[in-house]
């Protein structure tokens, strides 16, 4: 072969070689991080399969029942298959760090995604941060979640945080009902300290309408005869409660077999459907929680108004697949599958550069889901550098008879 010939056949190896290369980049970067294959996403979270908040657990089967049904029937986000790892912490926070390390260490997620508890979150934050480890979207609505993003940068929030709710109910009582005499029942923890501290800053110069306090700790016995009891001879008449399902009902129904009639304020996280009925259903009568005011920022499958709303028929038919025994009235499994509907939306804008960094990145900055068919009509899940409150909007409901009723418009406690 000539110099010349030697030449071109060097030019064109060179051309090739380039040539592959410029494929392979155009293919996306290489994944790196565990918990992702060409056909895998490996996620994770802790919930309370098991204890007094076990009722939550609802939450992880609808979400588990939407990954199920985006794997199955639409071949998984960009041809991955979602799988989620859900143990058991009893809703005890002493207990999470060592699942969290057996998520990561053991099972190698990818990502923790809905993790329950403000509480339990809060124990293990430091550490998921430390492994560069995202902590999406947890199922808890703490205000921490939102604010101290500089400090944690791999965690963040989705629900409305419960000082934008405190606050919507304390506006409320000052303009509807200013003469009230208010007490307060909170779980005494950064969750129910949190709505406890909203609900008392948004007062501001009318906190003395507070006229009683009383609280318990997560895990004791849920009969709450003497946290009522003390409450009742503080001569209110309206009744703010920030407890769990079982705290919550245990609470109105004490105070309704003791002759105490109070207007009743409830904290949207006991606000299942299910919940009430069957407080109804073992007094025998709707007059201890006819009138409670609540929130709401999902679609109920129990209203009529959503009777034949197609989200909530979609909701029906993934239920009816892959529920794994999840109740289409149970307001927790709409909670699991609208907020794995935004985690799966996170994958997707990530595309093929699914890092963990790039993930975070979208999660907490880069929302505008404006299409998740289970929040209220005109809700957005929103994020950007200075707003990490993905959903701050929220709707007033009341209970009739049997169910929750909407009134008034959704508002944004937190515009920006």
């Amino acid at each position: 072969m000539t110099k010349a010939g030697s030449r071109i056949a060097a030019l064109a190896a060179f051309l090739i070689t380039f040539s592959a290369c410029g494929s392979q980049q155009s293919a996306g970067p290489t994944i790196t991080d565990p918990g992702i294959t060409k056909d895998e996403i490996k996620i994770g979270a802790t919930y309370p399969e098991s204890g007094t908040a076990s009722f939550y657990y609802a939450v992880a089967k609808g979400a588990t029942a939407y990954f199920q049904y985006i794997n199955t029937e639409k071949g998984g986000v960009n041809g991955r298959k979602i799988t989620y790892v859900v143990l058991d912490d009893g809703y005890d926070p002493s207990k999470t760090p060592d699942k969290a390390r057996e998520l990561v260490q053991d099972q190698k997620v990818f990502a923790t995604f809905g993790n329950l508890g403000t509480p339990n979150n809060k124990a293990v934050r430091d550490y998921y941060n430390a492994q560069k480890v995202p902590q999406l979207f947890v199922f808890t609505g703490a205000s921490i979640w939102g604010s101290q993003y500089d400090q944690y940068p791999y965690t963040i929030g989705w629900q409305p945080d419960y000082v934008t709710e405190a606050t919507i109910y304390a506006k409320y009582i000052l303009q509807n009902a200013p003469t009230s005499k208010i007490a307060i029942l909170y779980q005494n923890d950064a969750y129910g300290q949190d709505g406890w501290q909203g609900f008392r800053s948004a007062l501001g110069d009318k906190v003395s309408m507070i006229v009683g306090e009383a609280k318990y700790n997560a895990g004791d016995p849920s009969d709450m005869r003497s946290q009522v009891n003390a409450l009742k001879a503080s001569g209110a008449d309206t009744f703010f409660v920030i407890a769990t399902p079982a705290y919550a009902a245990s609470a109105a129904t004490n105070a309704y077999t003791s002759g105490w009639k109070p207007k009743i304020y409830m904290n949207q996280v006991a606000a299942s459907t299910v919940t009430w009925r069957k407080v109804v259903q073992q007094v025998g009568s709707s007059a201890p929680v006819d009138g409670m005011i609540s929130t709401r920022y999902l679609k109920d499958p129990n209203a009529t108004e959503f009777a034949n709303d197609s989200g909530i028929a979609l909701y029906k038919q993934i239920l009816d697949k892959y529920g794994n025994g999840c109740l289409v009235a149970d307001n927790f499994c709409v909670a699991g599958m609208a907020f794995a509907y935004s985690v799966v939306d996170v994958f997707k804008k990530a595309g093929n550069n699914l890092s963990r960094k790039n993930v975070v990145d979208i999660a907490a900055g880069q929302m505008n889901e404006t299409d998740n068919f289970l929040l209220l009509p005109g809700i957005t899940v929103r994020t950007s550098k200075t707003h990490r409150f993905p959903i701050s909007q929220l709707q007033t409901i009341k209970w009739n008879t049997d169910h929750w009723e909407a009134f008034g418009s959704v508002q944004d406690g937190r515009p920006g």
